[in-house]
Order: structure tokens, then sequence, then C-alpha cells
């Protein structure tokens, strides 16, 4: 829940930075409690991707490899665990290029997260920014589109706060 709220209602960087570290120590105790648990890998990923996001990339560059790792992890443990294509695709969109990012793989793992869930919003917001990014403009905003016009989204709450909004900001750009 350090995530959500991490996400959702902190406001300023430092409550934001608290969340995601609580988020992280929470992860850590859960993964040498339950080393095999792949839902506990994807927290730590997850808490350690954001805090680093919200201090700045190219100053937690060491974090990089804690992330990757644990991405593995999730994906070794259990492949079926969906949400962990979505952070991957985020962790390979939002790096820099020069550093490790790779918008090819981005788009692949955004694309095989949706084989496994296409009610997946935030995955498609995703997805339509790394075409957006590599300029497929007509792809991006289908899948913006289709965010937009989902009836049955897989997590409604992700899709009307965050989803949704994100979809909308971006189309208006593209449209430009």
């Amino acid at each position: 829940m350090s995530f959500i709220w991490g996400d959702v209602r902190a406001r300023t960087a430092a409550q934001k930075l608290e969340a995601y570290d609580h988020g992280r120590e929470a992860a850590r105790r859960a993964v040498s409690r339950a080393p095999r648990n792949a839902a506990a890998h994807f927290w730590l990923a997850t808490n350690t991707a954001r805090w680093g996001q919200t201090k700045g990339i190219l100053r937690t560059l060491f974090l990089l490899s804690t992330v990757r790792e644990e991405i593995r992890a999730v994906l070794d443990l259990d492949p079926g665990f969906t949400p962990v294509y979505a952070l991957a695709g985020y962790v390979d969109l939002e790096v820099p290029a020069v550093l490790g990012g790779d918008l090819d793989r981005a788009e692949a793992m955004f694309r095989r997260g949706l084989a496994r869930d296409p009610r997946f919003t935030g995955m498609r917001v995703g997805l339509a920014r790394a075409l957006a990014k590599k300029g497929r403009i007509a792809e991006a905003r289908r899948e913006l589109e289709s965010v937009l016009s989902e009836t049955g989204p897989s997590n409604r709450a992700e899709w009307t706060v965050k989803d949704a909004p994100q979809a909308r900001a971006l189309l208006a750009t593209l449209a430009h």
C-alpha cells in the first residue's frame, strides 16, 4: 500500500520518497521471509524504481541493477505475473538509452503483458508512450483511444485516477 499512497496521496517529493522507502523495506522483509514469492520481488522492484524516479534517475543509477534483478526474479518465479511486464516496460521506456533503456524492449514487454491482460490500461498507456517515442503516432493514438473507450478495465481505480487522465493528456499532445 505504500506504493499506492506514494503515487496517489503523497503531495510532496519528500512524502513520496518516504512512502516508497517504507514500501521497499516492507518488500525486503517479505523477500527475506519468502524468497520464492513473486509478489514480494515485484513490490521491491516497484518501490525501488519509484523511489529512484522520484529522486532522479541520473542520481540513482545504482538502483537500476536492483530493479532489473528483481524484475528478472519475478519473471523466473512466475512469468504469468502480469504487472511485471508493465514495470519492465516502463523501466526501459524511462531510462535513457545510453544508460540501458531500450524502446524496442519496452514495446515488447508492454505487448507481452497486454497479451495476458488486454484490459490492463496502464500497460496500454505505456505502450502508447513507447510507440509515440518511436514516431509511430497513429498506433499510439489507437492505444490511447482504446484506454479511453475501455468499459471494463482490470483496475477501475487506476483507470479513473491515472490511466484515463494520462491517456487524454498524451492524446492531446499527439493531436498537434
